[in-house]
This record gives structure tokens, sequence and C-alpha cells, in this order.
């Protein structure tokens, strides 16, 4: 990884029960730059009360290859892993975020997510700038 940054953070308690269940949502998707070999990873967590986001994030992440590999063959562990790398950073702006907002912190678990890669891998696209 050579870069992150949120550019999305969202906590909305309207309407909210205290102890309602939370069901979880991770949304990922690429583009990938060919000539730089930089892949530009979007991670997006929902946290949804009966259909309502709670919480919102999206963190976005630069992979750089040493040397620019064409999209086809990115390597398939590539998209697992990248995942994996950046979940811990996901799972820490959560529970800091319900922290910070004086209610019972979300802490999500430590998670196996590599059924995300097939996902990630079919919404990634070469980026044409």
């Amino acid at each position: 990884m050579e870069n992150y940054f949120f550019d999305e953070v969202v906590l909305n308690l309207h309407n909210i029960k205290p102890e309602a269940a939370i069901d979880t949502n991770f949304s990922p998707s690429g583009k990938y730059d060919q000539e730089k070999g930089l892949f530009t990873l979007q991670f997006a967590f929902d946290g949804l009360s009966e259909g309502t986001s709670v919480v919102h994030v999206n963190c976005v992440a630069f992979f750089k290859f040493n040397e620019p590999v064409p999209f086809g063959e990115l390597p398939d562990f590539f998209y697992g892993n990248c995942i994996a790398i950046m979940f811990p950073y996901i799972r820490s702006m959560v529970s800091t975020l319900t922290l910070q907002a004086n209610i019972s912190p979300m802490i999500l678990p430590t998670l196996n997510l590599i059924s995300l890669k097939e996902i990630l891998k079919a919404n990634s696209l070469v980026q044409n700038d």
C-alpha cells in the first residue's frame, strides 16, 4: 500500500433505537492505471439498522506495483490481500467514530473477507485517463 485516506465518514443516529441490531455491508471496487501500475481501491462499509445507514465510511487506498502489469495479469491473490490490508483501517475508523460520538462503540470483529475478493475483481476496471 502506498497511501490511503477516508473520503466519506457518516454517522446517522436519527430514529435509530439504542439497542437495534446492526447489519454490516462491505462494497469494494477498484480502478487500475496500467501505465503507472497503480491500483486504486474504494472500500466502503455500511452499518445498517432496519435498512437505514447508521455508519458509512469509504476508504480510498493506493497500491503501486514495482513494474506496470497488464490489467488481465494482476495476480488473483492481490484482490483478497488488498482488502485484508485495508480492513483494520476501516475497523478502527468505525470504532473511533462511534466511540467519539459518545454512544456504545461499534466494534467490528476480526473477519475473513476472502469472499469479497471476487466482488472486487468483478467491480474493478482499467482507468482511462
